[in-house]
């Protein structure tokens, strides 16, 4: 797992930073920019949005996937993604009046930027509290949000490409489709863990009683 997140990191950042630095495709499809849009201030922010959204998906992945074991390390990249996920929502919130779609997107990226760094609060707080399992499950539902941008080209693609609907409509469809998906992934992979650690102590239970 650690590694498909390296390759997709290394093609977003490509993508972005190398491949299309005037993000023209993506600009393309934007029909009504406001009087105050600023393309190179807007390109600057949009370059420090996918590096920190990188960053934060790499240092999570270390925690989770990886052998970040030892408290420290855990410890310090944990707080490196929370930088990560702080400028992402930052940088996001500065972007977000230009979304492709209006004020209906504008609105959806808006209550995730508010969303998003509450979890990691949330996530931080259990921990400092020694409430693990709670730090984990919050940790996941903030983790999941690394992938709000791949579910919405993945949805915005099926719905444009496979549907016909215009590139703005699916654009909607796959920012509302991503966050929706980023909650039931999210919510499904606790309950797994739950329902595992469940098992877990109930054969331990079950072996301490013969």
């Amino acid at each position: 797992m650690l590694a498909l997140i390296a390759i997709y990191i290394l093609y977003t950042l490509f993508e972005n930073l190398v491949a299309d630095p005037g993000s023209t495709s993506f600009l393309s499809h934007k029909t009504e920019p406001r009087d105050s849009f600023h393309l190179p201030v807007w390109l600057k922010v949009m370059y420090v949005h996918v590096v920190a959204a990188c960053l934060a998906m790499l240092s999570g992945a270390v925690n989770f996937f990886g052998r970040a074991k030892r408290r420290r390390f855990h410890r310090f990249n944990g707080y490196i993604y929370a930088v990560c996920v702080f400028v992402v929502t930052l940088s996001s919130g500065y972007m977000a009046p230009d979304s492709t779609g209006g004020r209906i997107v504008s609105i959806a990226f808006n209550t995730v930027n508010m969303y998003w760094p509450l979890a990691v609060f949330i996530s931080i707080l259990q921990a400092r509290r020694k409430q693990f399992d709670k730090h984990r499950n919050w940790m996941i539902r903030s983790y999941l949000f690394c992938f709000t941008n791949l579910f919405i080209h993945m949805i915005t693609f099926v719905f444009n490409g496979g549907l016909g609907l215009t590139y703005e409509t699916s654009y909607t469809v796959g920012v509302y489709g991503s966050i929706v998906l980023n909650v039931l992934i999210a919510e499904c992979i606790i309950r797994i863990i739950c329902r595992k650690a469940q098992a877990i102590r109930s054969h331990q239970s079950n072996a301490k009683g013969f």
